[in-house]
């Protein structure tokens, strides 16, 4: 669910920056551009009148002119054009970086859906879905990377994809991209209040025992030994979730009044509210961009915890290809659409793959470095997918206690799981408010032209994210089910969808168009939209 961070605040800390929004090309409507950019013009222009033009005793300091990606030609009419020319190979990144961009990109919070994810379509063909959902989503990807170089006669070097869906399908395009766009942040920040009612929850748990030197059992079926792992489904027939027993001495009124005012989902999701809302309410939350790099350390951190579980619990397999027993799941499941909608969101960042190939340095290794950056992508999941379910204790549990957050399947005592859930807690709370940002911009920007219209508008929007976010983590804090919602209706369109319209449309028109390539891309066309409606149907 970091789909866009990447694409996201790159700020310039230099005293004057002109915004994209008022930066326009050759064949675009004239705009005007900001006071910023009007005031950096006037003092650049203050310094060339200090003195005569042949003496450079008063030349501009280099504090005050832009970087050399940020140099405009201004208009005397007011408009600002960007010299391309300017940017060619500064700050390029290399193949290296790139490809790691990419998979720090896709890498979010799917990740903890995907040991659920196999067992609901089984341990073999879960395996064989991500091999083939990864290929999938690569070619739609790489239909989106050569979208732009299919039409000729206009400059796209700055285009993004929804852009060329405007250029395919006129204000349809741009209308259904804002929506599905909104549909995966808005889905994404659902997702991301769910696991921080949990994290917080089990954090606070943690910490209120160890303070308070309380041996606590959760009342749920569990493994013994030091590395317990239980089955929080299988106490889904007592009253509270939340209740634990405990065992040491200790003031037991005190206790059960924390139990009270420290539920997963009765409380703990309303004191978020405290913390998030002021920070959406933020004009520029470019601060926490700084701490995007906690996304690499939490996925590498799950990748060594998982590790290190499994080679404690060993390995539990036993095929059943097709039955079912007490404790094992058939190889082959009729659930098998609700992995294929965990995946959708799990591959997704066809919407700013193509920011992200821009600064690739060597532009003809692009196709190459996104295969890379897929292959990686595709072994993560693959690794944590597989490892979590093999070391699954069955017997004595079931493999269908594998929850939908395998860290649910860890005690709130565990250590490991804690330090997990501590880097994904801090995370998710400095990504939040740029998703936040992300879907203010989108939406307000196209509906008043401004991103920050007024206090009050930016309040309701705000209030609107945050309710269906409170309200999912009250009644349905299924992260599982969210992400494969979100990520087959989003996935329709910018994966399926259009990636392949626009390809047929462009080899019509070209007179290229061939039966072969006509059925394939029809056929993936109905492949997303099999999966949006079996996701409703499983």
């Amino acid at each position: 669910l970091r789909v866009f961070l990447s694409c996201l605040f790159f700020p310039s800390f230099r005293p004057f920056h002109v915004e994209p929004t008022n930066i326009v090309g050759v064949n675009d409507d004239m705009q005007r551009v900001t006071d910023e950019a009007s005031a950096m013009n006037k003092r650049i222009h203050y310094y060339s009148r200090l003195t005569s033009p042949a003496d450079r005793a008063l030349i501009a300091p280099d504090h005050v002119l832009p970087a050399p990606d940020e140099i405009y030609v201004y208009s005397p009419l007011g408009t600002a054009f960007k010299v391309d020319s300017c940017t060619d190979g500064y700050g390029k990144n290399s193949s290296l970086v790139t490809i790691f961009m990419i998979w720090n990109t896709m890498m979010g919070t799917s990740i903890l859906s995907i040991p659920w994810g196999m067992k609901q379509a089984g341990f073999t063909s879960g395996i064989i879905l991500i091999l083939l959902m990864g290929i999938l989503t690569l070619y739609c990807c790489y239909r989106v990377v050569k979208s732009r170089q299919m039409i000729s006669l206009t400059d796209t070097s700055n285009w993004e994809f929804p852009d060329v869906c405007k250029y395919y399908f006129g204000s349809f395009g741009q209308w259904s991209s804002l929506l599905f766009s909104m549909v995966s942040l808005v889905g994404a920040m659902i997702v991301y209040w769910v696991l921080m009612s949990n994290f917080l929850f089990n954090t606070g748990k943690f910490i209120y025992n160890f303070v308070h030197d309380i041996n606590v059992t959760d009342i749920v079926p569990g493994t013994n030994g030091s590395n317990k792992v239980i089955c929080p489904s299988a106490a889904s027939d007592h009253p509270s979730q939340n209740r634990s027993v405990m065992f040491s001495s200790g003031n037991r009124t005190g206790f059960e009044l924390f139990e009270e005012w420290w539920d997963k989902s009765e409380t703990v999701p309303f004191y978020l509210i405290a913390v998030l809302l002021p920070l959406l309410n933020l004009k520029s939350p470019s601060f926490f961009a700084k701490f995007n790099v906690l996304g690499t350390v939490s996925v590498v951190y799950l990748v060594f915890l998982v590790t290190v579980k499994a080679a404690y619990l060993g390995i539990h397999l036993e095929f059943n290809w097709f039955t079912e027993n007490e404790f094992f799941v058939p190889e082959f499941r009729i659930l098998f659409p609700q992995l294929t909608g965990v995946l959708t969101l799990a591959f997704f960042i066809h919407n700013c793959v193509i920011t992200l190939l821009q600064n690739n340095r060597n532009q003809e290794n692009n196709v190459r470095d996104l295969c890379i950056a897929y292959f990686l992508v595709g072994l993560t999941y693959l690794y944590v997918g597989v490892i979590i379910f093999a070391s699954f204790p069955s017997p004595p549990l079931s493999k269908e206690c594998i929850e939908q957050n395998f860290l649910d399947n860890f005690p709130s005592d565990d250590i490991m799981s804690f330090v997990a859930r501590i880097f994904l807690l801090f995370q998710m709370m400095t990504v939040y408010p740029l998703l936040g940002y992300l879907a203010r911009v989108q939406l307000l920007r196209q509906f008043f032209g401004n991103a920050y219209p007024s206090l009050f508008h930016v309040l309701i929007l705000n209030l609107a994210i945050v309710g269906a976010g409170v309200a999912m983590a009250r009644f349905y804090p299924n992260i599982g089910g969210i992400i494969r919602y979100s990520g087959a209706t989003c996935g329709l369109a910018f994966v399926f969808v259009y990636p392949s319209l626009i390809y047929m449309i462009s080899l019509h028109r070209a007179g290229q168009l061939t039966w072969p390539a006509l059925i394939i891309h029809i056929f993936i066309i109905l492949l997303g939209l099999a999966n949006l409606i079996a996701q409703f149907l499983l």
